[in-house]
C-alpha cells in the first residue's frame, strides 16, 4: 500500500459509511514507509489517539476563537515544527513527542544569540532529562520510535530521554547498592521536603541537605522546602541502610545523577559519531542549571549557557518554532542509473503536497520554503542514512551519504552500488523570531545575598559558596565559581574555577576551568 494506495482507500471509505471518518486512520495517510509492521503499527497509535485527543483539541480551539484569538492554535509535533489542529486532527500521533521537541525552536534562538550552532540541549525537570543534539544548525531526526513498546514511524526529532529529574527517587537495592530511580516522587507527594506526604528520598532532597538549595520559600510561597524532612528520608532510606552519613549519602546521589546525565548526553553525540567537546552544552529546565557544569567538565565541553529563562526553555522554543510539514514517498533506486526524471517528479509531487498544506494555513509566496532530502543506503545494508538533496547532483549526494556513514559507522565502499530508499520533502512556514528583549537590569557592583557551606564535588568537598539574587546582577559582568545564582524559574551551579558571564540579553555563559 505504500507504493499504490487504491485498495487501501477503498477501505476506508467503506468503514466511513459505518464510523465517523475522523476515526479512521490510513497507514498511506500516516505513515507511507516500507514495512508492514512499522506502518501497520503507527496507524494503530495513530487511531487510539484520534478519538481522545482530537476533540479536546478542537473545543479548546474553538473555546481560544470564542475568547478573541485572532489566528488558529498552533501545536508543536514532534518534528519540532508546529501545525494547526486542523492539520494535527488527521494524525495526532505526530504530537507523541511534542514536548521534548519543543527544545529544538529554543536551540535556535540559542544559536542565533551565541554565533555557535553545535550546541546539545540537556532539559532536566521533575522526571526526566531530554537531550537534544544541534550539529552545525541541524538537528538530525529519527523515523523509528518506540512509545510504550509500540513502533511509530512519524518523522521525530532526536532525543534521548533518561528518568533523572529533580523528583527522582533514590533507594538502596536488594544488593546493598545505591540506586536512582527510576521511579519519581512526581508533583504529588513530590519530594520529602515538599511536606506534602513524600517520604522517599530524591535528588532535590540531596540537593538541600548539600547546600546547593536554600530551605524556605520560592515562587512567591508556592513551595516551602523542609530541610528537617528530606535529612529525615535520607537518613532513614539511603544512609541508615548503608552505613554512611546523611551528607555523604546525598553526595552519593549526586555522583549517580551526574554520571546517569553524562552517559545521556554521550549517546546523542559520541554513539551518533560526535565530538561534544566542540559543543556548547545548554543546561535547561528547572534542574539543569544545576548540573551543567560538572556534565560539562566530564565531557570536555568548554563552555556552558544557560538561557535566563531555563526553566521554560521548551515554552520558549514553541515561540520560535515554525509551521512545518514533512511528507515522503518510497524509490528504491540505484542512485547512479535511476532516470533524474524520475526523481524529479517524485520531488516535485511532494513539494506540491507540502506547499499546499502550508497554503493552507495561510503560508505562501516567501514565507513559505521546501527542502529535500533523500534515504540512501549501500546495497544489501538494512538502515538508511538521510542526506540533504537541494539538487539531484549524484556525485554530491553521495559524498554527503559517505561523510555521514564514515561518522557513523567509521568506515566508507567507495565504488559501493547506493541505492535510494525514499524520497523526503520539508515544508516550512517562516514565523517570525524571536527578538529578544536585552537585559535591563541595573548594572553595579555584584554583591552575594548570603555564603553558606555547600557541596561542590568529591575532590573539593564542601565549600564557602556566596549566592546572588539574579536581579543584582546585569549584562557584562563576570563572577567566578564557586557560586550559586537564584533565578525565578532555576537555580543555577558553578563550580571551583570557573567563570560565570552574563550576556547582553541576561543568559548566562559558564567557562570551565
Amino acid at each position: 500500500s505504500f507504493l499504490d494506495p487504491v485498495h487501501e482507500r477503498q477501505a476506508g471509505e467503506a468503514l466511513s459509511q459505518v464510523f465517523d471518518p475522523h476515526n479512521i486512520s490510513l497507514s498511506t495517510t500516516i505513515a507511507p514507509i516500507m514495512g508492514e509492521y512499522e506502518r501497520g503499527s503507527t496507524a494503530v497509535v495513530n487511531a487510539y489517539l484520534a478519538p481522545r485527543v482530537v476533540p479536546y483539541l478542537q473545543r479548546l480551539d474553538e473555546s481560544l476563537r470564542d475568547m478573541g484569538l485572532r489566528h488558529p492554535m498552533l501545536l508543536v509535533q514532534s518534528n519540532g515544527g508546529a501545525a494547526s489542529v486542523a492539520q494535527v486532527a488527521a494524525r495526532p500521533v505526530n504530537l507523541a513527542l511534542s514536548g521534548p521537541a519543543s527544545a529544538v525552536g529554543a536551540l535556535n534562538l540559542v544559536a542565533e544569540q551565541t554565533g555557535h550552532d553545535d550546541l546539545i540541549s540537556m532539559e532536566i525537570g521533575g522526571t526526566s532529562c531530554d537531550v537534544v543534539m544541534m550539529h552545525k544548525g541541524d538537528v538530525a531526526l529519527a523515523d523509528d520510535l518506540r512509545i510504550a513498546g509500540y513502533h511509530v514511524g512519524t518523522p521525530a526529532i532526536d532525543v534521548h530521554t533518561v528518568g533523572a529529574g529533580g523528583g527522582t527517587i533514590a533507594h538502596v537495592d536488594a544488593g546493598g547498592m545505591l540506586q536512582l530511580g527510576p521511579q519519581g516522587a512526581g508533583a504529588v507527594p513530590g519530594p520529602a521536603c515538599y511536606g506534602l506526604g513524600g517520604e522517599h528520598p530524591t535528588v532535590t532532597d540531596a540537593l538541600l541537605v548539600l547546600g546547593r538549595l536554600r530551605e524556605g520559600t520560592y515562587a512567591g510561597g508556592a513551595v516551602t522546602l523542609d530541610g528537617a524532612a528530606a535529612r529525615k528520608a535520607l537518613e532513614t532510606h539511603v544512609a541508615t541502610p548503608l552505613g554512611l552519613s546523611v551528607a555523604d549519602a546525598a553526595a552519593g546521589i549526586i555522583s549517580i545523577l551526574e554520571q546517569n546525565l553524562l552517559h545521556a548526553v554521550e549517546r546523542i553525540s559520541i554513539e551518533r559519531g560526535y565530538d561534544p567537546s566542540a559543543c556548547f552544552l545548554v543546561a535547561a529546565g528547572g534542574a539543569g542549571p544545576m548540573h551543567g557544569s560538572a556534565v560539562a567538565r566530564q565531557l570536555g565541553c568548554r563552555t556552558v549557557y544557560i538561557p535566563r529563562q531555563a526553566g521554560a526553555f521548551c515554552a520558549l522554543g514553541m515561540l520560535n518554532a515554525d509551521v512545518r510539514r514533512d511528507v515522503s514517498r518510497v524509490l528504491i533506486a540505484n542512485i547512479d542509473t535511476v532516470e533524474a526524471q524520475s526523481v524529479e517528479t517524485g520531488y516535485g509531487d511532494l513539494e506540491r503536497e507540502a506547499t499546499g498544506v502550508l497554503a493552507s494555513e495561510g503560508f505562501t509566496d516567501d514565507r513559505a520554503t521546501t527542502e529535500r532530502a533523500m534515504d540512501l543506503r549501500y546495497r544489501g545494508q538494512q538502515w538508511s542514512i538521510r542526506v540533504p538533496a537541494p539538487g539531484f547532483d549524484r556525485v554530491a549526494i553521495r559524498a554527503g551519504f559517505e561523510e555521514q556513514h564514515q561518522r557513523m559507522y567509521g568506515h566508507i565502499q567507495p565504488d559501493g552500488e547506493l541505492e535510494i530508499t525514499a524520497l523526503h520533502v520539508i515544508g516550512r512556514g517562516l514565523i517570525p523570531r524571536i527578538q529578544p528583549a536585552r537585559d535591563a537590569r541595573p548594572s553595579g557592583n555584584p554583591t552575594p545575598v548570603e555564603t553558606r557551606s555547600a557541596f561542590a564535588d568529591q575532590a573539593s568537598g564542601t565549600l564557602a559558596t556566596p549566592v546572588y539574587a539574579a536581579d543584582s546582577l546585569a549584562a557584562g559582568m563576570t563572577l567566578d565559581g564557586p557560586l550559586l545564582i537564584e533565578e525565578a524559574t532555576t537555580t543555577i551551579y558553578a563550580g571551583p574555577g570557573d567563570r560565570v558571564e552574563i550576556d547582553p540579553f541576561g543568559n548566562y555563559l559558564i567557562r570551565m576551568a
